[in-house]
């Protein structure tokens, strides 16, 4: 039921606002995954970012793409609840441990072990539009765990300014998606960390969607 859900709320709601309100320029699509385990690696400027880079899969992959999200903030209403859980299937994580000892990353360890495709913003929030912070090392933990998965790395740009942080109101703003190669556990935290800080925000160079040429370049 959770499936059905989920591919009808995108077929309906989703494409509809982001193929078509949205101006969305997608470069290297090709480099994304065509099945799980995988980490998808991003950004974060805006609530569109999720359902955004899950947009990019067919369909048929909805059920497998878990983004790993904030349970304090997803979780705080049952209107949130039932969007996040049922519609989006987020994996919930509690970034406040003070209640006890348990492994924030476990449910993330056993979607990959279930063969699932997982979003992660190693940020950690939404900062200011087009800033990005620093990567917290919770994508290094997993990849360590899983060296054979593959991270790949993406830039979004504009959806910070089509749905900034706090307003309500979504503003229709071009926007790209820059799809990078995909990185593998090399041996370090920091190393790994600083690579793919490096790798996401070397990804679009100056193809911003100032002219809408080459978008599959």
């Amino acid at each position: 039921m959770r499936a059905w859900l989920k591919q009808l709320f995108f077929l309906l709601i989703v494409d509809p606002i982001i193929f078509i309100v949205l101006g969305l320029n997608i470069r290297h699509r090709e480099l994304l995954p065509k099945n799980g385990p995988a980490i998808i690696v991003a950004n974060h400027n805006s609530h569109l970012d999720t359902v955004v880079l899950m947009s990019l899969f067919p369909h048929f992959l909805l059920p497998k793409l878990r983004p790993v999200a904030a349970a304090d903030y997803f979780l705080s209403s049952r209107l949130w609840s039932f969007i996040a859980l049922k519609l989006i299937g987020i994996i919930p994580i509690t970034r406040n441990r003070k209640f006890g000892g348990s492994d924030p990353l476990q449910a993330a360890v056993e979607s990959l072990e279930a063969g699932e495709i997982l979003i992660l913003f190693p940020e950690g929030t939404r900062g200011e539009p087009e800033i990005m912070a620093n990567f917290k090392s919770g994508v290094a933990h997993l990849a360590k765990r899983f060296p054979q998965i593959p991270v790949i790395p993406i830039f979004l740009h504009g959806l910070g300014k089509a749905l900034p942080k706090g307003e309500g109101i979504l503003v229709p703003f071009f926007c790209d998606v820059f799809v990078g190669e995909p990185l593998f556990w090399s041996g370090d935290k920091a190393e790994f960390i600083t690579s793919l800080e490096a790798k996401v925000k070397s990804l679009p160079g100056r193809n911003l969607t100032a002219n809408w040429d080459d978008e599959e370049s």
